[in-house]
């Protein structure tokens, strides 16, 4: 398990741009976290004002920053750098999260090599999925 503490040491993202509190496990191949949505999160203010809804931008978001931590906490991995997006494909949105769920951050590990990681990714509240990524291309880069 890694807290909020430890996952601020492998990736970049700040408030309110973090999106994983915690680390529940990580296999040989993939990687379960967690994201607490509450309802002061920047977003709802315009996401929406009367009903408000986690963009699923930020649920895919927040699926890439949960295999970033998986690249980046492997026992090889490569000192100073960071995964950025480099495609994604076969997203699937089932419900939406409001405030006060608890998303479920699943990540499976198709295949890694440096510089490529290629992951399939599921979103769920109360074991329901609500966002399914078919597949997410990250890139493993230097940081300046």
């Amino acid at each position: 398990m890694l807290d909020v503490k430890q996952i601020q040491k492998l990736l970049p993202h700040r408030y309110p741009f973090l999106l994983v509190d915690r680390v529940l496990e990580v296999t040989a191949d993939s990687i379960t976290a967690i994201k607490n949505v509450t309802v002061n999160e920047e977003f709802f203010n315009g996401h929406f004002p009367n009903q408000p809804i986690m963009p699923g931008v930020l649920q895919i978001e927040a699926l890439a920053q949960v295999a970033g931590i998986y690249a980046l906490s492997q026992p090889a991995a490569p000192q100073d750098v960071t995964t950025l997006f480099a495609g994604v494909d076969g997203v699937k949105w089932k419900k939406p999260v409001l405030p006060g769920d608890q998303l479920k951050l699943t990540v499976k590990i198709v295949k890694m090599r440096n510089p490529l990681i290629i992951c399939q990714g599921t979103a769920s509240v109360n074991e329901e999925t609500v966002c399914e990524v078919a597949e997410m291309k990250m890139m493993i880069l230097k940081q300046p």
